[in-house]
């Protein structure tokens, strides 16, 4: 398990740095967004059998690509002007299709997928056009920092159960554990260096300290998710990690956490 795991972010790592950086010709970054926020939200209709309704399927993986896209719109009430409509148009979408069964359990989970694959993706696609690619490299490593940092430490020294009955295998030793590995990294974008932040010490350890909270949560949630739905992984796209779902758990957290620093601390 941990070779594979090493091995997915031997490959997938250089990956997503160079899909970052380059904007040019095309924004590779938003790019690698749609086609793992499309995937990801599948593997959720999957684990939630939505994917047995196939017009529900099919209208929340398009209002999903709409809402990853729709920080390139200058037009400050898209956001809610595409919740309405997923809401309403989904709606009118159930009274048609034939399928009635299980219709409004169908249309909840239809609209959750939106709401936590697209809606809170679009946050980093919002951070990498308006902060720039630091504030993007600080959200994924701050993220995998904290979520190496827990793997091990958890694993070596854990022994007081953090979640038992979401997710036995967090503890609380690796919860800290992983705090102090987002700190980490935080302090590295402190330093002179092409990839350098306008934030001091301080703000470092704060955003370290947010990253890693939020996203030991968003982790959480989605141990819960699987739960509830009797899944061990959301899929097997990502070897030794599960699926594309499982591994956007704590990242898109931790990108609406830096955003909003960003947007309201930062500016």
């Amino acid at each position: 398990m941990l070779k594979k795991r090493v091995l997915t972010a031997v490959i997938g790592i250089p990956v997503l740095i160079a899909a970052i950086w380059f904007d040019e010709p095309l924004q590779w970054f938003t790019i690698l967004a749609i086609v793992w926020g499309l995937l990801a939200v599948l593997e959720f209709y999957r684990m939630a059998e939505v994917s047995k309704a196939l017009a529900l399927t099919s209208f929340g993986v398009l209002w999903t690509f709409f809402f990853i896209l729709h920080p390139y719109v200058e037009y400050e009430n898209l956001g809610p002007l595409l919740l309405l409509s997923a809401v309403t148009l989904s709606l009118v979408l159930l009274v048609i299709i034939p399928q009635k069964e299980k219709a409004f359990t169908n249309w909840a989970w239809m609209m959750a997928g939106i709401l936590y694959v697209g809606f809170l993706l679009s946050y980093l696609v919002a951070l990498r056009i308006e902060a720039g690619r630091e504030w993007l490299y600080l959200a994924f490593f701050a993220t995998f920092g904290s979520d190496t940092a827990a793997y091990f430490i958890g694993r070596a020294f854990g022994r007081h159960k953090m979640a038992p009955r979401i997710s036995p295998n967090k503890t609380w030793e690796g919860a800290i554990a992983g705090i102090v590995g987002a700190v980490i990294i935080s302090l590295l974008f402190t330093l002179d260096m092409p990839l350098q932040l306008p934030v001091h010490w301080w703000e470092a350890i704060l955003l370290g300290v947010l990253i890693s909270a939020f996203g030991q949560v968003g982790d959480l949630v989605e141990s819960l998710l699987k739960r509830n739905t009797g899944n061990k992984e959301s899929g097997k796209l990502m070897p030794g990690h599960g699926g594309l779902l499982d591994r956007m758990d704590s990242i898109v957290f931790a990108g609406v956490v830096v955003y909003l620093y960003y947007t309201f601390v930062v500016l």
